[in-house]
């Protein structure tokens, strides 16, 4: 009796199991249900799973009112784009419209997979969109997608060293005044206890103001701080970054670099190898002996960690570093205020220009419900755009009301002020690794390499990738007087570029 009872507890497992997992695939592949859904709905992929949630209740609410049905399909990220080309041309499961960073548009667009926006509703114009993120939706002067969430990266630091920093000038400089001016023996306890409340106040109010004015608006300025600056003893560096990663390189050098022009779609366009750049990839290497630290050493996340310790005062970050500090602060283990502002120029004569990626919605050019995949993408990324940092996470490109916390705003301020001013990364596919290349450079330049020599090699193998013709361009020596800056060793340069050169050999 036992054993019968046995076999019938394995055999309704057995249901339950088989069960549950056809209510997890959802109604049968021939039940008309399922086709009636799928013909009176528009599939959406994406790639992200944190996004699974958020886009899962846009569709309810786009539904609810009065759009089609939606259903969203988390995708492998691994060849995507192929992917929707191969759904679409065999019709099978493909999306009508899908989200993929803007660098791929080019690929997206000659497979047939991104066609040119229905400007019915001239939603991208730059009233709702910075010109970065219309630069990075357009290929061949149309605009084949619209921009939804974008990445970059600004300038961190610690607001509460910034703070008694400037209090304890502020300080000394009451004071020295009240010793030179105050000879009155008459004054009581009593005047002097609220004389110094009010001092106090006013002191407080005029750090607060001074703060705004003090954050480094260029690295000259930067390094003059990380001179001058008394640093608690728990700081153990003045400014960090990961020095292997492109995206917190770039802004060093791309205000004077160039692949593909401001949309990243002309192969006629790439300029990496100028006067300008080598004068600022110099600049960037010349940091390397005034922070001292090897590249090898240091991630962002540790970057990320030494700044929650405190030992850091200036870094730079991406959107993540907001939530992140906050989950600190609240587990108590930041007990700093923070700022973050956009990357400081490198002098007062020569810019940055931070790296940018915007994450765009794509209407399928294979799609048989373009007009509805049309509206459901201007309702994601346009109309409801103002909820989606609060519920994911990700800052939206278009220009919408960023947080219902207002103490949050001036923070997230920092990233969609240099996401205007950034470059979109370009969408050629004939320089898919120019990243490798431009990361490798970089490595090379902060380990003492020749900064031309560096460059010219990078625009000589970009030529050879884009025009399948090599090519040798003329080294480019810059001005005496350039090589002459300060904090700049001029016979190290040429010592390193000695040490290239035999290396090489």
């Amino acid at each position: 009796m036992k054993e019968y009872k046995g076999i019938i507890s394995v055999l309704l497992c057995v249901i339950m199991v088989v069960a549950a997992i056809r209510v997890g695939l959802g109604p049968e592949p021939d039940a008309v249900v399922d086709t009636h859904e799928y013909n009176d709905s528009i599939v959406v992929w994406y790639t992200d799973d944190t996004m699974t949630d958020y886009l899962n209740a846009m569709a309810v609410e786009y539904h609810e009112n009065g759009g089609m049905r939606v259903l969203p399909r988390l995708h492998s990220s691994n060849d995507y784009v192929e992917a929707v080309y191969k759904a679409s041309i065999e019709d099978d499961g493909a999306p009508d419209l899908y989200i993929v960073s803007n660098d791929a548009l080019e690929k997206a667009y000659l497979s047939g997979c991104a066609v040119a926006v229905d400007e019915e509703w001239n939603v991208l114009n730059p009233d709702n969109f910075p010109g970065a993120a219309l630069n990075a939706v357009t290929y061949k002067g149309h605009r084949v997608a619209y921009p939804y969430y974008f990445e970059t990266s600004v300038l961190l630091y610690n607001k509460t060293y910034l703070h008694d920093m400037i209090l304890g000038k502020l300080k000394s400089e009451a004071e020295a005044e009240s010793s030179e001016g105050s000879s009155d023996e008459g004054e009581n306890a009593e005047g002097e206890e609220e004389d110094s409340a009010n001092n106090g106040a006013e002191l407080e109010k005029l750090t607060r103001e001074k703060m705004e004015t003090s954050i480094p608006k260029t690295f000259d300025e930067l390094l003059a701080f990380a001179d001058e600056y008394d640093a608690p003893e728990n700081v153990e560096g003045i400014f960090k970054w990961d020095v292997r990663d492109v995206f917190f390189n770039y802004f060093f050098i791309g205000n004077y670099i160039n692949v593909g022009g401001e949309c990243g779609d002309d192969s006629e366009s790439v300029d990496v190898y100028n006067q300008d750049a080598i004068k600022a990839l110099t600049l960037f290497q010349r940091l390397n002996s005034f922070f001292a630290f090897e590249s090898s050493d240091v991630t962002y996340d540790q970057v990320v960690q030494e700044f929650i310790e405190g030992k850091l005062v200036f870094a730079t970050a991406t959107s993540d570093i907001v939530s992140r500090l906050d989950a600190a602060s609240e587990a108590g283990e930041f007990e700093y205020e923070y700022g973050l502002a956009m990357i400081p120029d490198l002098s007062d004569e020569m810019d940055t220009r931070s790296l940018s990626v915007t994450e765009a919605v794509v209407v399928n050019g294979y799609s048989k419900k373009m007009a509805e995949a049309e509206n459901f993408a201007k309702f994601l990324t346009f109309e409801k755009a103002d909820g989606l940092y609060d519920k994911t996470g990700k800052l939206p490109s278009a220009r919408v009301t960023l947080s219902e916390n207002e103490e949050l705003i001036p923070k997230l301020k920092a990233f969609t002020d240099e996401y205007s001013y950034s470059r979109p990364m370009p969408k050629l596919m004939t320089t898919a690794n120019y990243w490798l290349l431009l990361e490798d450079a970089f490595s090379r330049v902060w380990s003492g390499k020749d900064a031309s020599k560096t460059l010219k090699e990078l625009a000589e193998k970009l030529h050879v990738q884009i025009t399948g013709q090599t090519v040798s361009f003329d080294y480019i020596t810059l001005p005496a007087e350039t090589e002459e800056e300060e904090y700049l060793d001029e016979e190290a340069l040429k010592q390193a570029a000695q040490d290239d050169e035999k290396s090489e050999q």
